[in-house]
């Protein structure tokens, strides 16, 4: 039998390594950026085509590269930052293994123009698939400039799984917003498409997360700052009453590095027990300083994961630092003295007759007789050992069958309008409407309600391109974050459709003139925000289709709200319109509209 291991040609390898560290053209501009800072760049720019597929250009001005150099940038683990294993327990530069301009140039077309401060002369450098094209000299600035063409155009199967262009740009977002924020002291620009995202000048730490996420944070962000024996603690976290629905403006720093932290994430978010709206998250901006000896940066490809040594005492002083700061800006909750008090206090007069509390005790009840009945005991004693309770178990599960329910609940609003053309509602807590039905109460979630109709409504329109537009008098102005940006333009086709009058106006801003006529007279900005919001926060089936998943983003942030009063005539429309309704039951995401207490739980209450 013939030996069957060999080893694998330098391009294979490579491509397989790029499969480990090339995942998209996200992790093209990363690598690169990463180096451009790690050459001492004070001003780096980006350039995207086709959301990094066409081109990944980086342009900077740092310390360049000799003739040498340029070549042996290619080669698989080549690397200035790396000469012995211990290296490894001190790294302080972003890149390290020397793999990545291997792996880009083995699954792209790469353009590399170098040169230093010393030299007269540049190097150009032309790479296919691994393939070294040419290599000559070349006037050009001092600093490098690396351009990636056509990436995975020799890999159709990688190339066919990237998303949409507007999804993949929001990825190159992120990696561009984490290592501006790491690295303040560098100018970087952004440009997608000709279109200019970031102009980003070297800036204190606060200024440059409100040139990046927008002046709205600038008052919702208070300052920590800790030194201990184990880390330097530094940076801003959000107010509780800020926090947003989505998770994207949260972030840790090592030694300006960022980093993915899940124990510590946790940490930050226990400082918050109690004083955060429900289902929010606060933003934070975490800069730790540590010795290098005590992590390990080289425990995953991307270099995104890291291990402290001292990982529970750190967890200990962040939660600490957090909670601290939030303490030292009275972000505590208050009182509300407008809302009903829920302990009845009584005014008492100065001749009133105070009489201290008694307890009645009976004290010939025995808790070991059997069959007790006497004065003061309770007459219903349940016995565990009786087997009674395991008869008719069969009716725990009736009615979990949604046709079944469905059908019952049709019956119910059938006998509804043949007993009554105008059926009587109450309306419990501002939240329930109920009426009574032939087998008992029908209580309906509101809000709910109104996210079923109006996801209808929504989806009708998206399909039917049918939505009335609602023109605004003065057309509102919003200014968004360029990730938030991104996803509204790539949404904003069916949002026209559904009757939104959105007009781009460049550099993140748009004019909202007018919205559908569904939403009633909410206010636009609010409207957009939420449901931008929704859409980034959505967790339905992945098999949901984009439009769907836009008639439910806006049915939540438009449903008539909780805490609103209705008059009969609009509960008794509410009612007609859930019932015209596919599915009135439930709402998109699955939670339940309509539940019917039954006569016998009503009798049961009264025996």
């Amino acid at each position: 039998m013939t030996d069957i291991i060999q080893l694998l040609p330098d391009s294979v390898a490579n491509q397989i390594a790029a499969g480990e560290v090339i995942q998209r053209p996200a992790s093209v501009v990363k690598e690169l950026v990463e180096n451009a800072v790690d050459a001492g760049s004070t001003v780096i720019k980006i350039i995207i085509k086709d959301a990094g597929k066409s081109l990944v250009h980086i342009i900077d001005n740092g310390c360049g590269m000799s003739e040498t150099d340029a070549r042996m940038s290619f080669e698989r683990h080549a690397t200035s930052k790396i000469k012995s294993a211990e290296d490894l327990f001190c790294i302080r530069t972003m890149g390290f293994r020397g793999e990545a301009l291997a792996s880009i140039a083995a699954i792209s077309q790469v353009e590399l123009k170098t040169k230093r401060v010393e030299d007269d002369l540049g190097t150009c450098i032309l790479i296919n698939a691994s393939l070294l094209e040419n290599q000559h000299p070349v006037s050009c600035p001092d600093g490098t400039s690396l351009a990636v063409k056509n990436l995975f155009f020799n890999v159709p199967a990688r190339r066919k799984f990237l998303k949409s262009n507007q999804t993949e740009f929001r990825h190159i977002l992120d990696e561009v917003q984490r290592i501006a924020l790491a690295n303040t002291d560098i100018s970087f620009s952004l440009y997608h498409n000709d279109e200019e995202i970031y102009n980003l000048t070297a800036a204190p730490i606060k200024q440059r997360i409100i040139n990046i996420f927008g002046k709205n944070l600038n008052q919702n962000l208070i300052s920590i700052h800790t030194e201990t024996s184990l880390a330097g603690i530094r940076g801003y976290i959000g107010k509780p009453e800020f926090a947003r629905k989505t998770s994207g403006e949260q972030f840790f720093f090592v030694n300006n590095r960022y980093m993915r932290h899940p124990y510590f994430y946790k940490a930050a978010l226990n400082a918050y027990e109690k004083i955060l709206p429900p289902n929010t998250f606060p933003s934070f901006f975490i800069y730790f300083t540590i010795d290098p000896s005590r992590i390990d940066i080289n425990i995953h490809p991307t270099k995104t994961e890291i291990k402290f040594a001292d990982e529970i005492a750190i967890w200990q002083i962040i939660q600490a630092t957090v909670r601290e700061a939030l303490g030292k800006f009275n972000v505590v909750p208050s009182i509300d003295f407008e809302i009903d008090s829920l302990v009845e206090i009584p005014l008492l007069k100065s001749d009133t007759d105070v009489k201290q509390p008694a307890i009645s005790v009976n004290s010939e009840y025995n808790p070991f007789e059997k069959n007790t009945k006497k004065a003061g005991a309770s007459s219903i004693i349940f016995d565990y050992r009786k087997k009674d309770n395991l008869t008719n178990w069969e009716k725990l599960y009736s009615g979990f069958e949604n046709k079944d329910e469905n059908i019952s609940i049709q019956t119910e609003k059938q006998t509804l309008i043949q007993q009554s053309p105008a059926t009587t509602f109450f309306q419990l807590k501002n939240k329930y409407i109920l009426t009574p039905v032939k087998s008992g109460l029908m209580a309906i979630d509101q809000k709910r309600a109104y996210e079923r109709i109006l996801y209808e409504r929504f989806l009708s329109a998206l399909e039917n391109s049918q939505g009335i537009v609602q023109k605004i008098l003065f057309p509102k102005i919003i200014e968004l974050q360029a990730a938030d940006a991104s996803l509204l333009k790539e949404i904003l086709p069916d949002l026209n459709r559904l009757g939104f009058e959105i007009n781009e106006l460049g550099k993140n801003t748009f004019s909202v003139n007018g919205t559908p006529s569904d939403i009633g007279s909410y206010d636009a900005n609010k409207i957009i925000e939420g449901l931008i919001e929704n859409y980034k926060n959505s967790q339905v089936d992945i098999k949901i289709t984009a439009r769907e998943k836009i008639a439910l983003s806006l049915a939540k942030v438009s449903a008539v709200n909780y805490s609103k009063p209705l008059a009969n005539e609009e509960m008794q429309a509410l009612f007609d319109s859930l019932f015209a309704c596919s599915v009135p039951n439930y709402t998109p995401d699955g939670k339940l509209i309509i539940s019917i207490f039954s006569n016998e739980e009503f009798e049961k209450r009264f025996k």
